[in-house]
């Protein structure tokens, strides 16, 4: 990776402000209505609603959505000592319900203490911490020994455990049991949505479908690695926590299928970039079949390899999330887009608006070497709608 601005390697570079009432609380109704900045070749943008992206895609396209459901991993839990404690549960991390949590307060669970899960209408139901876990500072967590898989869990979340709601959401309501998951969500894991999906509706969809865009599914569990905010100023050695991600042999066939007719793979959210790009980056630029953690940083100087366009929300300052955007049509070029949805009124964050960036804005130097001249000369002979 050669960053062409010594900036893009500062994470003092990556920040912006943001007033607090542009943070959404709500998600908008229907899910297709939110708002869309759509990023135009040159410097300007357009400001659209996320229903036209049916409209800024072209039959023959691939679609990739992260299918991850989020799991009901926020658990109140009382110790014997009487105080309280609030717990997310993460990632397992053996085959015999043992779990990484984290933990609020934490700096007085010790291994071996027991802890009384509580919920309305449930018995308690005793868990004990085994031990610290150094690299998130959460706890190893014994569980029942059946609760040894996202599927095998999620059952006793149902019973104790509700959504977890990012902390700069205040208002939850019963509704978010069901909008804060995607319309495909199938597969449990994750402990925070793959929000840009959460604005296509089943309309919407069908929409596309009726268009001729194909769809494939990716699964990537949302963990830390997607939303703890970065701490190190030099960026050349950031690390993330790792996150388990499946490529199927059909999602493969899909992007191969795709290239070969002429489409362009289309990303739904930064979770669906990083699994196909960081399963890629694992096969020297190949996209394979795989199972297991990833853990790719994608910022300034990257060029892709499968991904060309991308659907995305609006996000946090100095984020991993904001590196891989700026990855795509640069950091500068990004902060200004961000100040023009911050004066226009877009709201931010998971439950706020999109930002549509279709191949022909991305930067020649990080489109895909395949797809880089193709892409360039559909640019050439698009006309803007």
């Amino acid at each position: 990776m050669s960053a062409s601005d010594s900036a893009d390697l500062r994470l003092s570079s990556y920040t912006f402000d943001l007033p607090e009432a542009a943070i959404a609380q709500r998600p908008v109704e229907p899910r297709h209505a939110a708002r869309m900045l759509e990023v135009l070749p040159g410097s300007g943008c357009r400001h659209r609603q996320v229903w036209d992206l049916a409209a800024c895609l072209r039959p023959g396209d691939l679609l990739v959505v992260n299918d991850t459901r989020v799991l009901q991993a926020r658990l109140e839990a009382r110790r014997r000592s009487g105080g309280r404690v609030e717990l997310l549960v993460l990632e397992p991390r053996s085959d015999d319900g043992r779990w990484l949590c984290l933990a609020k307060p934490a700096k007085r669970l010790q291994p071996g203490e027991w802890l009384d899960l509580q919920a309305a209408g449930q018995p308690p139901l005793a868990v004990q911490v085994l031990g610290v876990d150094a690299a998130t500072g959460g706890r190893i967590l014994q569980f029942p020994q059946g609760c040894a898989t996202p599927e095998a869990i999620e059952p006793l979340l149902g019973r104790y455990g509700a959504i977890p709601l990012p902390p700069y959401i205040q208002e939850h309501q019963a509704s978010d049991q069901e909008r804060y998951q995607t319309r495909y969500a199938a597969r449990p894991g994750a402990v925070a949505a793959p929000t840009a999906g959460l604005h296509l509706s089943d309309a919407l969809l069908a929409e596309l479908e009726r268009f001729g865009v194909e769809r494939a599914q990716v699964t990537l569990h949302v963990g830390l690695g997607t939303f703890r905010p970065l701490e190190q100023e030099d960026l050349t050695a950031v690390q993330l926590h790792s996150e388990w991600v499946e490529v199927s042999e059909a999602l493969v066939q899909a992007v191969h299928a795709c290239r070969q007719r002429g489409g362009r793979v289309i990303a739904v959210g930064t979770t669906a970039v990083r699994s196909l790009e960081g399963v890629a980056a694992l096969h020297g630029g190949v996209l394979r079949p795989y199972r297991g953690p990833v853990n790719l940083v994608i910022q300034p100087g990257y060029r892709l390899a499968v991904v060309q366009g991308l659907l995305t929300n609006f996000h946090l300052p100095k984020s991993s999330l904001l590196l891989l955007v700026s990855a795509l049509i640069g950091r500068q070029r990004l902060l200004d887009l961000y100040a023009e949805a911050i004066a226009m009124g877009y709201r931010f964050f998971s439950y706020g608006d999109a930002m549509w960036m279709a191949p022909e804005v991305v930067l020649g130097s990080a489109r895909p070497l395949a797809a880089s001249a193709a892409e360039g000369a559909a640019a050439s002979t698009t006309a803007p709608l």
